[in-house]
């Protein structure tokens, strides 16, 4: 049990670090808090400290200096966070047009895994466009599914707040901390290349990603077909990835 709760709180801890990193509260090349203070800050060991520094140094997210500290590495833009606010970080002029907003049963939604647990969710179909020449040019289609919870029941009524669904994800208390993503290419359908403005049989990234809040509770199903001139998938390896 105890091994437990310090696996937990060493979670907690990677989670709320990595997010100040990718929100830009540490900036890349800024120095982290010493132990001490993140051990008094988490209410931890400086032994649970010192793991979790591990996890993300393991994350490629710091990078940590003997007798110096720990100094955030991480310069990139994180897609899993969202399309759109990764691309407008890029300086990208990024549109997104809602198409949908409507709840489904589960039988209802595609390639869900079959350890979330979800009787009611509500899907979500945007499309992201960029200027090109002038003219919005769309680049992306997602099918996003959430939980019916408080918070997000409402949304087909209410619309996204501020346009976003990550918004209304983190009002209503679900962080992605973790999941599953598959990418591979497929040629677009008729329906698809009518929503996109390209030619049927057009190749087309299709990312399937699902998460889970750090406490492993669902938060998101999400299809998503991606412009390849505009997206790319990116994978690390050897002993530092």
């Amino acid at each position: 049990m105890s091994e437990h709760l310090a696996r937990g709180k060493r979670e907690r801890i990677v989670a709320t670090l990595s997010e100040r990193i990718y929100d830009g509260r540490y900036a890349p090349g800024s120095r982290l808090a010493g132990e001490n203070e993140l051990a008094r800050e988490f209410g931890v060991s400086r032994g649970t400290i010192r793991q979790a520094l591990a996890d993300l140094q393991r994350q490629r997210l710091i990078a940590t200096r003997s007798g110096l500290g720990s100094f955030v590495s991480f310069d990139g833009h994180r897609l899993g966070r969202g399309w759109a606010r990764s691309m407008t970080e890029a300086g990208l002029d990024v549109s997104t047009r809602v198409l949908g907003i409507e709840p489904v049963e589960r039988s209802m939604v595609p390639e869900l895994p079959t350890e979330v647990s979800l009787d009611q969710g509500i899907a979500v179909r945007r499309v992201r466009s960029v200027l090109e020449d002038g003219r919005p040019c769309p680049i992306s289609f997602e099918c996003s599914t959430v939980p019916a919870v408080a918070g997000l029941v409402d949304l087909p009524g209410q619309g996204l707040p501020e346009g976003s669904l990550a918004n209304a994800l983190a009002d209503a208390g679900l962080i992605s901390d973790h999941g599953t993503q598959q990418v591979d290419v497929r040629p677009l359908d008729a329906r698809e290349a009518s929503i996109l403005g390209r030619d049927v049989g057009t190749s087309f990234l299709r990312s399937v990603r699902t998460s889970f809040d750090v406490t492993g509770t669902f938060v998101e199903h999400v299809i998503s077909l991606l412009d390849p001139r505009h997206f790319r998938l990116t994978l690390t390896f050897g002993e530092n990835s």
